[in-house]
């Protein structure tokens, strides 16, 4: 990367920044419905739920931050989609700055706004009960981890952002990737699900990153799920941004 697309990225990124700092409701928003969850689940449903585990807020937990994950990445497609049609990339391909850096301060400015959200609910979580006992190089993993899902899932939001024809198509894609949780381990373990549920539940991404998360969180040896769950991460990292830039491309040729 050259110092022009990385002063051009830095500035844009302070753009994004200050309109979220304007508009702190989006922050809000996106952590919201995952605390209204978590509280949900723990206190209406927890004490029929058996997992196996002494908290089921700590059993939950891992499942909630990905939730907050998805929620946050609707609003990267709608400022995305929003700038589209404001001209702002048609303003700013008449300036002499990178092309991508306008692209890659909405990435940045999504990793910033999932990360506070994230902070959050994990506060709101330790006053729930959630404990760990697990030191800094498994908080810096499980940090890590989520760090990747959420740039996974911020070039998917990228996809929408630019195509999308109304402000409900730029953050409608949101929806399945909500529901995924509920067809994983996060809430219950798969070993409870009908076969076919089982089947698909123990083999899509969201339970290999809930497992990984767990495991961290409780101390537990981390077995072939980290590997299953970065495998998936870079994957869907690396197919989005591809999509993504080639969609970009077009968009501003």
């Amino acid at each position: 990367m050259s110092k022009h697309f990385l002063g051009d990225t830095a500035v844009l990124l302070g753009r994004t920044l200050r309109h979220i700092a304007r508009s702190p409701d989006t922050i809000i928003t996106t952590a919201v419905m995952p605390i209204a969850m978590m509280l949900m689940f723990v206190y209406v449903f927890g004490g029929a739920i058996d997992t196996g585990s002494d908290s089921y807020v700590n059993y939950l937990l891992p499942g909630i931050l990905l939730i907050t994950v998805a929620s946050g990445i609707a609003y990267t497609a709608y400022r995305l989609f929003m700038d589209m049609k404001g001209g702002i990339f048609e303003r700013f391909q008449s300036m002499p700055t990178a092309r991508s850096s306008v692209l890659w301060a909405h990435v940045l400015t999504s990793l910033v706004a999932n990360a506070v959200s994230l902070v959050v609910v994990v506060l709101v979580a330790l006053l729930m009960g959630f404990r760990s006992a697990a030191g800094a190089p498994a908080w810096l993993a499980a940090a890590g981890i989520l760090i990747l899902f959420t740039l996974a899932l911020t070039w998917i939001a990228v996809i929408p952002g630019l195509t999308a024809t109304t402000v409900e198509g730029a953050s409608a894609f949101s929806y399945p990737l909500l529901f995924l949780p509920f067809l994983s381990s996060a809430f219950v373990p798969t070993d409870t699900m009908p076969g076919p549920v089982r089947a698909f539940a123990e083999h899509q991404p969201v339970t290999s990153v809930v497992n990984a998360l767990r495991d961290l969180f409780t101390r537990q040896p981390v077995g072939a799920d980290i590997w299953i769950a970065l495998a998936w991460c870079v994957g869907i990292l690396v197919i989005a941004y591809a999509f993504a830039m080639n969609t970009y491309r077009r968009k501003i040729s």
